[in-house]
């Protein structure tokens, strides 16, 4: 209960709900209360009797559907993945659909400070306040980021093998976000490339040299040619090499063809 705003939890007491709100995520997830809250302003839309207080998947998913027959009849700007992670009870689904309704049916703002990472429903903000050596593993991450009921409810295979995938591309590329990071930590060694001193080319630091000249005025005229004679040649890494190049006399093998053959 403490996830909400201030003004949010005020709104939820003065509503006079069958039980008290203790964690969103978990007392929102099959749907009553919320069916309770949207009764208050819509009484001959929302009948209590046709929704069930259980928590079990199929009684949950017939809440939801009754609920998301109304928000799209009534035309509630409300997030479908809101609602999704309100179902599966993702960290701070509920929190935020709550706050959607408060300013959609109150027609007021919620008073908040913006989070410094987006949320995203997944437990990466959680991982980035841990030490290294606590932050979850792959497998641990799949566990956290994808719920036994999104799998029992959507059978298609395919769709979470894509779900499973995308966790794993993600704990990758925060992975290897933390080894650029903190390099030290892992161990890991600059390559030959990286190590390697790059030493300017002798006439571009001559240019850097004499471009702080402002007074004298024949200064000028002198790089002016140095401009010239620089952008005629190219500059490159590899020494200038001169080849000289050789004459080899070749025999004349038109003369081989016109020659007799002579039998034994």
């Amino acid at each position: 209960m403490t996830t909400l705003p201030r003004e949010v939890l005020k709104w939820l007491q003065s509503l006079d709900l069958s039980w008290k709100i203790k964690n969103p995520k978990w007392d929102l997830s099959n749907g009553y209360l919320i069916a309770e809250i949207f009764s208050w302003y819509f009484p001959h839309d929302i009948q209590m009797h046709s929704y069930y207080n259980r928590d079990s998947l199929e009684l949950k998913r017939r809440n939801w559907f009754l609920l998301k027959n109304f928000i799209l009849k009534n035309q509630l700007d409300l997030m479908m993945e809101d609602i999704e992670g309100t179902i599966h009870c993702r960290e701070g689904a509920a929190s935020q659909l709550i706050e959607n309704m408060y300013e959609i049916l109150t027609n007021r703002k919620v008073k908040k400070i913006p989070p410094e990472i987006e949320v995203d429903y997944t437990d990466y903000a959680y991982q980035q306040q841990l030490p290294m050596h606590a932050r979850s593993t792959a497998s641990k991450a799949i566990k956290n980021n994808l719920r036994l009921t999104e799998i029992i409810a959507d059978q298609n295979i395919i769709a979470s093998a894509n779900k499973t995938q995308k966790i794993i591309n993600d704990h990758i590329e925060h992975r290897r976000q933390q080894r650029m990071d903190d390099p030290k930590r892992f161990g890991i060694k600059l390559s030959i490339g990286d190590r390697c001193v790059r030493q300017p080319n002798h006439q571009i630091k001559a240019l850097s040299e004499t471009s702080h000249m402002t007074s004298a005025t024949d200064m000028y005229s002198e790089l002016d040619g140095d401009h010239e004679s620089e952008s005629q040649s190219p500059i490159t890494r590899e020494p200038s090499v001169h080849f000289k190049e050789v004459e080899v006399k070749q025999m004349d093998k038109s003369a081989l063809y016109h020659m007799p053959l002579h039998g034994y």
